[in-house]
């Protein structure tokens, strides 16, 4: 059955109703949402963890400075987004208090999955209850575990999986094919910000440039967010 009969007859007008094959209208439609979003690439890398995302910068006005598209959990856990951002902000600011009061609980920092089942838990519950509407946000969520760099995606359904490398949102497709030819187990932060930054030039054509980038990374033996310097990311423009 087409998706334009699907709507005639009603089936994406409440997220808790079955369409006749088994699908979930309005979760598949957020999923989409997350398609028309800012990229943002993850990579695990051997002495760090990286997310780099593009500003998308809508307004030559904006103050460039207080444009966020990595925020921090917690010392040693970072996030981007990809999709409706001020859904992505509700998600980031749940997981901070989380890990403050994991802190304050346990006198010691939250692991990175436990961060990333919290959300997933609510994205799911949005696609069971009547009156409510999907998450329409992916994030990646990266991090350290016991001096080992990790990176989750989650979707709008729910499901998490991890990755070594991976990216989300409008240039999600172009931006994988180059992380498969180029990606290696053992490469370092500086050469995957040098791929990152390639793969966004790529997606971005003409308006591309170190401004429209937000980048960080939590380092091996640090465990803290460190953002990436404008003069770090022009290097790699050339």
């Amino acid at each position: 059955m087409e998706p334009m009969q699907h709507q005639m007859m009603g089936y994406d007008r409440a997220i808790t109703m079955f369409s006749p094959d088994g699908r979930l209208l309005q979760v598949e439609y957020a999923k989409k949402t997350v398609k028309l979003g800012n990229t943002a690439i993850g990579m695990v890398c051997s002495d760090g963890v990286l997310l780099v995302a593009d500003k998308r910068i809508v307004d030559k006005l904006v103050v460039l400075d207080a444009i966020e598209k990595i925020f921090q959990i917690d010392d040693h856990i970072i996030a981007t987004a990809s999709g409706i951002i001020s859904d992505a902000r509700v998600l980031v600011e749940r997981s901070q208090l989380k890990a403050q009061q994991h802190n304050v609980t346990y006198d010691s920092p939250i692991d990175v999955l436990s961060i990333v089942k919290d959300i997933c838990n609510l994205k799911q519950i949005c696609t069971q209850s009547g009156g409510l509407r999907p998450f329409g946000v992916s994030l990646l969520v990266a991090g350290m575990e016991d001096d080992t760099p990790v990176l989750f995606e989650t979707d709008p359904t729910g499901i998490f999986n991890q990755y070594m490398a991976t990216a989300i949102g409008e240039g999600e497709t172009e931006v994988k094919d180059i992380l498969y030819k180029e990606y290696k187990e053992k490469i370092t932060v500086d050469e995957g910000l040098k791929i990152c930054i390639k793969a966004l030039k790529k997606v971005l054509n003409d308006d591309f440039s170190e401004k429209r980038i937000d980048a960080s990374v939590v380092r091996k033996g640090k465990n803290v967010m460190e953002k990436i310097p404008a003069e770090n990311i022009r290097k790699y423009l050339k």
